[in-house]
């Protein structure tokens, strides 16, 4: 009888500290994959302001000076933005890893110093990049030169690693936008405006182009969709642990949430 009341006891304390176990590993599943979906969510709540943000300076189209690029209030912001200046003595700076149409190429930039205001990142376009990875010529348009387009912060750099952009021939091919790594390698005599100039595409000076913001990242419902995908995974966890912890054990066995 002793023998039983000991094995049974023996039991109760396997099954307890197996229960501590695996809720403990559930518990840190859950919280993982609960915060993963809670980024993704805001991810999509950012994006989403975002469009509608750039939707709504795209509507009025009302013009304000190029000199506003420089403005570190508004260095998030987006407006529509008209002057006149001239492009910069500088090599093309190429952005890699740019797809469009489901074709790999590159994003064409280069430096231009408008009239009034900072130096300031003008996007000149897509192009399509050779099977030998060799650069397109970007020549610089020449002369006094009046352009619009929307003002937006620069493409988000991802993931950083490496160097920001190298030499190559006359031009500079970039793995990320870094302002400060441009004025650096180029030699600029000062800073550049923390915006961008995204040209309107009905401008004839520069390559294939639109006002698309999001054209090589997720877009909001996309996030949406990885969110929930998170949240079912942290409730299949709960649901799991919850099945085990009530499941009636065999005997000998413990039970694992």
């Amino acid at each position: 009888m002793g023998t039983i009341i000991a094995a049974v006891g023996e039991e109760v304390v396997s099954r307890r500290r197996n229960l501590i176990v695996g809720w403990t590993l559930a518990a840190l599943a859950m919280t993982l994959f609960a915060n993963l979906g809670l980024w993704q969510s805001r991810r999509a709540v950012e994006k989403q302001a975002m469009l509608d943000a750039a939707a709504q300076v795209l509507s009025s189209r009302t013009p304000h000076p190029l000199a506003l690029a420089a403005d570190p209030a508004r260095a998030r912001a987006y407006d529509w933005a008209i002057g006149s200046g001239e492009f910069e003595d500088k090599g093309a700076l190429l952005l890699d890893n740019q797809q469009r149409n489901g074709r790999a190429g590159v994003r064409a930039y280069r430096i231009f110093r408008p009239e009034q205001g900072t130096p300031l990142l003008v996007d000149l376009g897509w192009l399509p990049l050779a099977g030998d990875r060799r650069l397109p010529d970007v020549p610089k348009p020449r002369g006094r030169i009046e352009l619009r387009g929307l003002l937006v912060p620069p493409p988000s750099a991802g993931l950083v690693m490496g160097p920001a952009m190298g030499r190559d021939g006359e031009a500079w091919l970039m793995t990320r936008v870094d302002t400060a790594a441009i004025v650096r390698e180029t030699g600029l005599s000062t800073a550049l405006a923390p915006r961008v100039l995204r040209l309107d595409p009905k401008l004839s000076i520069g390559y294939e182009r639109d006002l698309e913001l999001l054209p090589n990242t997720l877009p909001p419902e996309q996030h949406r969709g990885y969110a929930l995908q998170w949240f079912a995974l942290a409730l299949a966890v709960l649901v799991t642990a919850l099945v085990l912890t009530f499941r009636k054990p065999r005997r000998g066995q413990g039970v694992h949430p």
